[in-house]
């Protein structure tokens, strides 16, 4: 797993403005009821991101990350994964989210995104520039939804897995010449889970495909470095929250 209960998002780099956020229950086209963290910034910079988690689906450090969002003015919406098969319960430490994640299915999930989405839309009045932001599982299923319709601005994703085969329709590297975004990839340099040379076959493949990015390996820095509790990282972790907000504001100016 990537964060436990005590983990918290670094903060920005930027002087924090007002937001506020709240729990909500959003139902997918298919009827699917899942939770979701909404948060509003008191003045939009005109982007809005829809944040995807990691293995434990919407925990604590997911909602905090939404208003870090906010207070940035970027409108957030952060997303539970497994409404499906572990309904409206809580994803704390003693979640056991091993057997839903397996149970996780593609076009189930992009049809959540959708919902998300939707929400954004009639809560702003608009379509704002969309993002989506995902950590570890959610990093791969940001690349994977990238090469779907959904119109997005760009794709962020921290420590984003290669490996990971979800119905068996190809990892994210087998289909990364078929994303339609560009794309900001954040990465560890120690993290034994994603081999570095996976990270410069991703940036090969997305290089070769003609796709925008950026892929950034932080010497050093662990899977899950992006957490306010890791003060050797905590260089690399406002480095990362420039980039993204960098990235952000490039791609909402087009």
């Amino acid at each position: 797993m990537c964060y436990d209960d005590n983990a918290r998002p670094p903060l920005p780099p930027i002087e924090g403005g007002s937001a506020h956020g709240e729990d909500i229950v959003l139902t997918a086209a298919d009827g699917n009821r899942f939770a979701a963290y909404s948060a509003y910034p008191d003045k939009s910079l005109g982007a809005q991101v829809i944040i995807y988690p990691d293995v434990r689906g919407l925990h604590q450090f997911y909602k905090e990350l939404a208003l870090r969002f906010a207070e940035t003015g970027i409108r957030a919406v952060a997303i539970d994964y497994f409404g499906r098969t572990a309904g409206l319960t809580s994803r704390d430490d003693s979640f056991d989210f091993w057997p839903h994640v397996q149970q996780l299915h593609l076009a189930s999930f992009f049809s959540d995104v959708k919902a998300a989405q939707d929400h954004l839309h009639s809560s702003q009045g608009s379509n704002l520039p969309t993002f989506p932001v995902g950590f570890c599982l959610g990093g791969t299923l940001a690349l994977l939804s990238g090469t779907q319709d959904f119109g997005f601005a760009g794709l962020i994703g921290f420590y984003a897995g290669m490996s990971r085969n979800i119905d068996g329709e190809g990892t994210a590297l087998d289909r990364a010449e078929e994303i339609k975004y560009p794309v900001l990839g954040l990465f560890g340099g120690a993290d034994q889970g994603i081999p570095t040379d996976q990270v410069q076959t991703l940036e090969q493949k997305l290089e070769g495909a003609g796709i925008e990015h950026e892929i950034v390996t932080y010497p050093g820095a662990p899977h899950s470095f992006f957490d306010r509790r890791a003060t050797d990282f905590a260089e690399a972790s406002i480095d990362a929250w420039n980039r993204v907000l960098r990235f952000i504001s490039a791609h909402t100016s087009r």
